[in-house]
């Protein structure tokens, strides 16, 4: 077989003319001289349609990963399913069926009759315009008026015997696909007077598919003359629909489908490449006489309606066949035969890949009705309507196959899901050790695709993930809702941290993982403004598309890193190990002192700390600090009560006097109703009450430190009940969700954490404990009173979790022993402006 092979010089030397035309390369590939002189050279390859003995073809990969479908026999003959649900289908069959007046009840031809029978050339050329017409409509009357769809689908069955052979179709379906594209788009320059111009892919015509379409061209040639002289011959349509299964009964639907759209493409191609090219070319310009190209192309206005339903059908054809194709490529791996989705399919695909190659043959009449009878066989709109319902009867079933292919996608999409988070909790087990942080990252970020997935927020400049190779990566995960203050002081944490880095000669860097709705896909546009925007802001590392993070890896993003909406930053080893759960808070709390954001560093930096003025403002304010320093009394204070701070702020500066101490007073607002208190501030300023914080910057990052506290001690599994310092942070934030509150320290020792519900009352008694400030100072006098009162009287204590957080199974109040009852609640605190970032 060897000797009669067409070699690579062969194929090139047709191909010279046309190499620099899209289309006519698309046609050389397809009809190739040479492979098909070496095919009718070699009776054995003719006798197996071109394709035996080709070791190409036999491709264990490509047959494990495809589906088979059923063959003669098998379910679909016994399958009432294959003709009672067919016939019930809405554009399959009923419409035609009940059509008075048009065509007589034809038997359905015997595989016999589909066998090759060419009419002599000159027989058909003879025809008359007349005859021509007569025969296309009484092809149509036997189309409109076969009622028996099992009968005839059942025929269509036993012609259907595949022979085991798999191979991979798809790159013929390319090239055919280029083929009629660009034929489709010169009916449309040609009748319009436009042309786009589109880009399209030549992936069919690589050196490793020639050999594909020398085993196929044999095949491709009959098909194609069998459409060309049973339409110039007037033969029935089923006849010649059957005629072509019966040639290609050894292959699969799929095969067969895309060899006889190959076979119609060539066919089609080649009369709009004349019609292309035939007025600058001499050759075609002759060629194009013998069809009566240009008498037919002076007329194209009338021919309008002919060439859209054939540009219609011909698209429709195309739909159908790309969907038998991804059937066929379905991963057995995530889907079984066996699925209802793909069931359904496999009962359905018989009759689709039938009314396709019927639709070709229907369009290969048209043309050669204009090609033999001329443009006035044009202006007739009655073949237009066969083929537009034609077009609506394909319409309906290509529907129907892509609504079960969608929900295969799903079904698989979901598979593939489970599978991606499985393999996720296996690579962060923390009891599996890696090389590197690699296979971790890769996890994470899916750069398949896109092999520069991260974008250098220093650079501007898109890279691969061996940047973060064996180094400390902190990922900054959060939605695209990321206030302004957050981001202000997390780059200034960042900057600071790698000078703390360079000292340590240890290498981090941080990644921003930005998490989107994927159920609208493609982003619209803004929420991709809004991430572009964000992205340019941040001097790290970003992830270029927010897409590349896929759905299983936000699950687990959410299920094991517990994040919901606020930001977290989960730290990873060199080797990919997680070191944090969430370093955001030790970062809020400690800043930079908290490198490299270990929960080991964070333990530790927690066995150092006391509950001192020192650790709730420290990064805050410097004249806080500074008042610290000089050991003054100092009144923290916040609320949203401007009557109570009155009485407060006049009260504190009454006994200051009286005791002849330095105390100097600060507002810090509340954890929520921001403009509520910006409303006290203005105020405080106005009736110059006290020192206040302007800057509402400055009265989130208090709050959130404060809520960073408790949640990193709940965090690191310290949420202890007994920690006196645990304590006082629940009081605190307790307090600054109801009512006023104040915290007195001098310098940085804290004395009182109160309600305002006592502090009040007990500098309004400063006359029963003054006694004994001499002896034990203003702060132990005032803390002693107070914690009378306190005892006396327990403010009510509350914490409410939004689901941003892991929120604890049980919690003690820290007024009293007891343990504090869950409720669920719905909160409203009517500030469209809630303090940015707030976590209550």
């Amino acid at each position: 077989m060897d000797q009669h092979k067409t070699t690579a010089g062969a194929l090139q030397t047709p191909m010279t003319g046309p190499i620099n035309n899209p289309a006519a390369l698309a046609q050389a590939l397809l009809h190739n001289p040479g492979a098909t002189q070496a095919l009718n050279n070699n009776p054995t390859a003719a006798g197996n349609h071109g394709v035996t003995h080709k070791p190409h073809l036999n491709n264990p990969g490509v047959g494990q990963q495809l589906i088979s479908y059923p063959g003669v026999g098998q379910q679909h003959i016994n399958n009432p399913g294959v003709g009672q649900q067919l016939i019930s289908y809405p554009g399959v069959g009923q419409q035609h069926i009940s059509n008075p007046g048009v065509g007589q009840l034809m038997g359905v031809p015997g595989s016999g009759q589909g066998s090759i029978n060419k009419p002599s050339t000159a027989q058909a050329l003879m025809r008359s315009p007349s005859d021509s017409r007569a025969l296309i409509r009484g092809d149509r009357g036997s189309m409109l008026s076969m009622s028996d769809d099992n009968v005839m689908m059942n025929q269509i069955l036993t012609t259907h015997a595949p022979d085991g052979r798999e191979f991979d179709v798809r790159p013929l379906l390319y090239l055919v696909e280029d083929i009629l594209n660009r034929a489709t788009q010169h009916v449309d320059f040609l009748v319009k007077g436009t042309l786009d111009q589109v880009e399209l892919e030549e992936r069919a015509q690589a050196a490793n598919h020639i050999a594909m379409l020398e085993a196929l061209t044999y095949t491709i040639d009959r098909i194609a003359c069998e459409l060309s002289y049973k339409a110039l011959g007037g033969c029935d349509a089923h006849a010649t629909t059957t005629a072509i299964f019966n040639l290609l009964s050894s292959y699969t639907w799929d095969a067969k489908l895309v060899i006889s759209l190959s076979a119609f493409a060539l066919n089609y191609g080649e009369f709009w490449l004349l019609a292309q090219i035939y007025s600058t070319n001499q050759l075609a310009k002759s060629m194009a006489v013998l069809r009566q190209l240009p008498s037919l192309l002076e007329h194209t206005a009338p021919l309008k309606p002919r060439f859209d339903a054939l540009n219609s059908l011909i698209r429709t054809m195309m739909d159908v066949t790309r969907c038998v194709v991804q059937f066929r490529e379905l991963p057995l791996k995530y889907i079984s035969p066996d699925a209802p989705a793909l069931a359904t399919a496999m009962t359905h695909i018989p009759t689709a890949v039938y009314w396709t190659i019927r639709s070709m043959v229907a369009c290969a009449t048209q043309i050669s009705s204009l090609t033999s009878a001329g443009h006035e066989f044009g202006i007739s709109t009655t073949e237009s309507w066969e083929l537009s319902t034609l077009a609506h009867k394909l319409r309906n079933i290509y529907e129907h196959l892509k609504q079960q292919l969608n929900y295969c996608y799903k079904h698989i999409e979901e598979r593939m899901d489970v599978e991606i988070y499985q393999m996720l909790l296996a690579i962060f087990d923390p009891n599996v050790l890696h090389i590197d942080n690699m296979k971790a990252l890769k996890a994470l970020i899916y750069d398949k695709d896109d092999k520069l997935p991260l974008l250098d927020g220093a650079t501007k400049r898109q890279v691969s993930l061996d940047v973060l190779r064996r180094k400390n990566v902190l990922l900054l995960i959060s939605s695209l809702e990321f206030a302004n203050d957050e981001l202000a002081i997390l780059e200034q944490i960042y900057n600071e941290s790698r000078i703390h880095a360079t000292r340590l000669e240890s290498q981090y860097e941080v990644v921003w993982i930005p998490i989107v709705d994927h159920s609208i896909i493609p982003l619209p546009e803004e929420m991709q403004t809004k991430f572009e925007n964000l992205q340019s802001t941040m001097p790290w590392y970003s992830v270029q598309d927010p897409l590349v993070i896929k759905k299983p890896v936000i699950r687990f993003i959410k299920e094991v890193w517990h994040f919901r909406t606020k930001p977290i930053l989960v730290v990873l080893d060199p080797q990919g190990k997680v070191v944090s759960p969430n370093a955001i808070h030790m970062m809020w709390i400690w800043g930079s002192t908290a490198f490299p954001f270990t929960s080991l560093r964070e333990e530790a930096l927690w066995r150092e700390e006391t509950w001192r003025l020192d650790l709730l403002v420290d990064g805050i304010d410097p004249t806080v600090l500074t008042w610290i320093k000089e050991e003054k009394y100092i009144f923290l204070y916040g609320g949203d009560d401007i009557e109570w701070i009155r009485r407060f702020v006049n009260s504190a500066r009454s006994v200051a006097s009286a005791s002849r101490i330095p105390l100097e007073m600060v507002y810090v607002g509340k954890s929520n109703k921001r403009e509520q208190v910006k409303k006290v501030t203005g105020i405080i300023n106005a009736e110059k009450l006290s020192y206040a914080w302007q800057d509402q910057a400055m009265v989130w990052f208090f709050w959130s430190r404060l809520e960073s506290m408790l949640f990193s001690k709940i965090q690191l599994g310290r949420g202890d009940d007994q920690d006196p310092m645990l304590q006082q942070i629940k009081k605190l934030l307790s307090y600054g969700r109801e009512g006023g509150w104040a915290v007195l320290s001098r310098g940085s020792n804290i004395a009182v954490n109160g309600h305002s519900s006592t502090v009040l009352p007990a500098l309004g008694g400063y006359d029963e404990w003054k006694i004994n400030v001499a002896e034990k100072g203003f702060d132990g006098a005032f803390k002693e009173y107070h914690d009378k009162l306190h005892d006396a009287a327990h403010p009510c204590c509350r914490f409410e979790f939004p689901n941003t957080i892991r929120i604890p199974e049980n919690m003690r109040c820290p007024e009293c022993p007891r343990l504090m009852e869950k409720y669920t609640a719905f909160l409203c605190c009517h500030d469209e402006q809630g303090i940015p970032g707030s976590l209550f």
